[in-house]
């Protein structure tokens, strides 16, 4: 069978002081119908990205209202992994497609995991390209097929969209983030459900200032400076050699700047390491411009910290399918500046939750107005965390999977 992914143990009832009583007793309630259904959730990981990090709290709580619902992550080696990143990056735009030869590995894969896959399933929902195959090899082990997309799809790569379209025409729906990620040809099977983040996880729970400084200071930041802050994947859709180029815009006007670029390295991303060392080589040697990643021991609470911690949340992505951490930022009540690209204008009100960019003059800029205007960042914090509590906290997130259910008849 595929890998089983062990999660903690989550209670419903402990979001219920965040997010209402109200969101709550209308979760349970429809959850009443759906008692001891079966719920498979299927990803290529089970760390280092956004898919693991709402899974890891949406199934412990799928759990928590009665349902069956297991979590498995498919088996693959470097080159299927080499192929998917290929797939990913040109359903998001890139030129590149993939060769036939990387089809054909990625096809071979989706038949080893489609053996492995158990069967008895009242529900299978796939997440991503890597295993989207499934539904049309085995379809007989699970009686509804959900694809979920957490990419941007606005402008893919039409040869490889094309390619894989029919490997989705089995899944009677198919989840997306926006209606603009939505292809041509899901013939209204296509759903809208904005992704969210747990309010109680490590990365996210209210942090004090004192141990925010702490951590930071570990990490050989200057805690008596300012800070900006970027925390995501090393990838060329995240932009770091321009969050780079603008922080030394910035630190022209303010030469105590500093900049952390904070990722995580994910099993199913070997592009990562190329992009990280050309980070790296990027700053050049600058003793203020700090690059960590998760072997640097940098975790959860250590993400916490510097988002926290930091004067400004930058998250300044060229194409984006949602951006988690843009909520996690808003979340922490931090000023934030970040590209009007994907999933991130969804999140942030430009001038009132956030700043919203273009360029890297325009990053600069809106950084440097923040950091000269405390009492800005401060309005801005406060209005992005009620909008985060509002639309992007896990209960809701829970709450529209329960809807689907209902509407799939499962």
């Amino acid at each position: 069978m595929l890998q089983p992914v062990s999660v903690a143990h989550k209670q419903l009832n402990d979001y219920a002081s965040i997010v209402g009583r109200q969101l709550v007793d209308e979760i349970r309630q429809r959850a009443e119908r759906l008692q001891g259904k079966r719920v498979l959730h299927v990803s290529a990981t089970a760390f280092g990205g956004g898919v693991s990090e709402i899974l890891n709290t949406l199934v412990p709580l799928m759990v928590d209202v009665g349902l069956e619902c297991e979590w498995q992550i498919i088996y693959g080696r470097e080159e299927f992994f080499n192929a998917t990143k290929l797939m990913h990056n040109a359903l998001q735009g890139s030129p590149q497609e993939l060769t036939d030869e990387q089809w054909a590995t990625w096809s071979r894969y989706n038949e080893i995991n489609a053996r492995e896959l158990t069967e008895g399933w009242d529900v299978c929902i796939v997440h991503d390209p890597q295993p989207a195959a499934l539904a049309s090899l085995v379809g007989e082990k699970a009686r509804e097929w959900v694809w979920r997309c957490h990419i941007d799809l606005s402008e893919p790569n039409e040869a490889t969209l094309s390619r894989l379209l029919p490997y989705l025409e089995p899944y009677p729906a198919a989840v997306f983030h926006m209606p603009d990620y939505v292809p041509a040809g899901m013939n209204g099977r296509a759903h809208i459900v904005p992704p969210a983040i747990d309010p109680l996880a490590p990365k996210n729970m209210a942090f004090s200032p004192e141990d925010a400084v702490y951590i930071c200071d570990q990490f050989g930041i200057d805690v008596d400076r300012p800070l900006l802050c970027q925390v995501s994947r090393f990838d060329p859709w995240k932009d770091p050699l321009g969050v780079i180029d603008a922080y030394r815009i910035v630190k022209q006007q303010m030469p105590e700047i500093q900049l952390a670029l904070v990722g995580s390295m994910a099993t199913d991303d070997p592009e990562g390491w190329d992009y990280f060392n050309a980070t790296v080589a990027h700053a050049d040697g600058d003793p203020d411009i700090h690059i960590l990643n998760n072997l640097n021991n940098v975790g959860a609470i250590e993400v916490n910290a510097f988002q926290s911690h930091c004067d400004v949340v930058l998250q300044k992505s060229m194409r984006e399918g949602f951006g988690l951490t843009v909520t996690e930022a808003l979340w922490k009540a931090r000023p934030f500046v970040g590209g009007a690209v994907g999933g991130i204008p969804l999140q942030v009100s430009d001038g009132e939750t956030g700043f919203l960019v273009s360029t890297v003059e325009e990053c600069a800029g809106r950084s440097l107005e923040i950091l000269k205007d405390p009492g800005l960042g401060k309005r801005l914090g406060r209005a992005g965390k009620e909008a985060a509590r509002r639309r992007f906290l896990t209960p809701r997130l829970l709450r529209d999977w329960l809807e689907l259910f209902e509407e799939l008849e499962v």
